[in-house]
């Protein structure tokens, strides 16, 4: 990779100030987000910092910038959680193993070119899956919202409710509503100059010093200054599957988030992103994040736009948004030690309703039953059993639904036509209807259009019932553009029993993928080169002379008789 020609100056005013705005943008998120997983603030800002520099420097969208984001966050909450229960003390060193394993993933998806693939999921899985992370988000918050600390993840936010209400520290409440309150309410033109989220956590800060400075709330408390320790990788033989089954899904879903914000990149900058190179940045950043005790993280939808209307349009951008927070952790972390707890649950609050679908979750019941049944399907597994589940489920069934369909479509384009007064009949032309007439009967013309693959595979199969009743079968393939292995074998077998029956057997069409699958299934050579013709008319022809030929009696009586 040559990073010459991915680093130049022309832009540098630009860059500089899109990427100190994203800084300041991703700063408050970097410090909740570490604060929501369990990792500590710190595990946030790490991410913010290396993920966004490493993935600026070697991705493929120049304007992406890259932080920890809710659905990643949300993961990696759930893996900590279940890791560090399992093992206490080398738990959190095997969620970072965890990180590095998912950075690999990326950067394998990368390096096999599966970029264009990551994101070939149906909308309503996706829209189910992201509803219900931030379902899980706002669940997480209650207790930091209440003033309390979270007690087993989601099932536990859901149980332990009535004790949180029961314990509610009143200052937590009215700094996480106060922090709600500015975040929803910051006008547009201040919006411009400075995010609600740095606001919110500047004023609802500086309110629980003044008003609330000897309430029992919890805060960040200290946060390491200079730079990170490395943790190196940390396995136990009866986790192993596990972890690499998080991983896997971790650096999936890092692909989807970091490839959907590239494309909204693009949409704003009129440019085209690198998708495997941009996956194989990301994975190269989240394996240092990993190595480094950091967060995983993804390309940030509201950190790349600041950053490109902020004139950020080259990698410098995201790079410079990285060492402005370098510094904060360097020499200005003891400004963010008294930060409570509260006003970082409000600011994921916001975050979590961000996340949920609610403009396809208001309409999906009015689109399609089908799209809000797998929708919301998704959305409750996710929220309530397992995020690998969920996706599997929901993909496998949205899958089997479009095949279903797809089968379908390709059925109806499984033509009979035996008679030139047959609706199907319309396909042909005049010249092709005088002919088929002239066959009187004697002639089945199974046309098949457009792509053929196993979908149509039962409707070819169900016409060999009727041959039995002719005496010449026309394969009509010349609007086929594929021919699937399993619609091959199909005509294969229809052929087949075509011979064992003595019918004379011609082939319209087959030209190039078509006439190689033909060939390899050996379809040709039984056919006959004789008997292949380009056109349904000299197929036809060819029909009523061997009719002729062979003095066969019509099958049925002529028009008219």
């Amino acid at each position: 990779m040559n990073i010459a020609n991915t680093i130049h100056f022309r832009n540098l005013r630009g860059d500089f100030f899109g990427g100190l705005t994203a800084a300041i943008v991703a700063l408050p998120m970097a410090l909740a987000f570490g604060v929501a997983s369990g990792a500590g603030a710190i595990a946030g800002l790490y991410c913010a910092i290396l993920l966004g520099f490493l993935a600026a420097l070697f991705g493929g969208t120049p304007t992406l910038i890259s932080n920890p984001t809710g659905p990643m966050t949300v993961v990696i909450t759930s893996v900590i959680l279940n890791l560090t229960n399992a093992y206490p003390d080398e738990g959190l060193a095997m969620a970072f193993t965890v990180v590095m394993m998912a950075g690999i993933f990326q950067i394998l998806f990368g390096i096999f070119k599966l970029g264009k693939f990551i994101t070939l999921m149906p909308y309503t899985v996706i829209s189910g899956f992201m509803s219900g992370i931030g379902v899980i988000m706002i669940l997480l918050q209650v207790a930091p919202f209440l003033g309390q600390k979270n007690k087993g993840g989601i099932v536990g936010a859901v149980t332990n409710l009535p004790e949180y209400l029961s314990n509610a520290n009143m200052a937590a409440i009215i700094l996480a509503s106060i922090t709600l309150a500015i975040i929803f309410l910051v006008p547009s033109k201040i919006k411009k100059y400075a995010p609600p989220q740095l606001i919110a956590l500047v004023v609802g800060t500086g309110i629980s010093l003044v008003f609330f400075g000897n309430s029992d709330l919890a805060r960040i408390g200290e946060i390491p200054m200079g730079l990170p320790t490395l943790t190196f990788p940390t396995f136990t033989p009866d986790k192993v599957q596990v972890m690499i089954i998080d991983a896997v899904m971790l650096g999936m879903l890092g692909c989807i988030d970091s490839l959907l914000t590239s494309v909204i990149a693009d949409s704003i900058t009129q440019t085209q992103h690198d998708s495997d190179k941009e996956l194989i940045g990301q994975g190269i950043g989240n394996l240092i994040c990993g190595l480094c005790g950091g967060l995983p993280g993804a390309g940030a939808t509201m950190g790349t736009v600041v950053n490109i209307q902020g004139g950020g349009r080259t990698v410098l951008s995201g790079m410079i948004h990285s060492v402005i927070l370098l510094v904060v952790v360097l020499f200005a972390a003891p400004i963010t030690e008294p930060i409570p707890n509260a006003v970082l649950a409000g600011i994921l609050v916001k975050v979590g309703l961000d996340i949920v679908d609610w403009n396809f979750l208001k309409r999906a019941h009015r689109l399609s039953w089908r799209a809000a049944a797998i929708m919301y399907g998704v959305l409750l597994l996710t929220v309530f059993v397992d995020l690998i589940v969920a996706v599997g489920v929901g993909v496998f069934i949205a899958n089997i639904l479009t095949i279903k369909r797809l089968s379908d479509i390709q059925s109806d384009k499984v033509k009979v036509i035996t008679d030139a007064e047959a609706e199907e009949a319309e396909l042909l032309d005049r010249e092709e209807r005088i002919l088929i007439k002239d066959t009187q009967g004697q002639v089945l013309l199974l046309h098949l259009g457009g792509p053929m693959s196993f979908g149509a595979a039962k409707a070819i199969s169900q016409r060999q019932a009727i041959m039995q009743d002719y005496k010449i079968v026309i394969l009509d393939v010349s609007d086929v553009p594929l021919l699937g292995v399993t619609a091959t074998l199909a005509l294969e077998s229809l052929i087949d029993e075509a011979t064992k029956k003595h019918l004379e057997i011609y082939l319209v069409g087959g030209s190039g993928k078509v006439q190689s699958r033909l060939e390899r299934f050996n379809i040709l050579e039984r056919i006959g080169q004789q008997n292949q013709v380009a056109t349904r008319v000299e197929a036809l022809s060819l029909a009523v002379n061997w009719l002729k030929q062979h003095n066969v009696k019509p099958a049925i009586a002529p028009t008219g008789v």
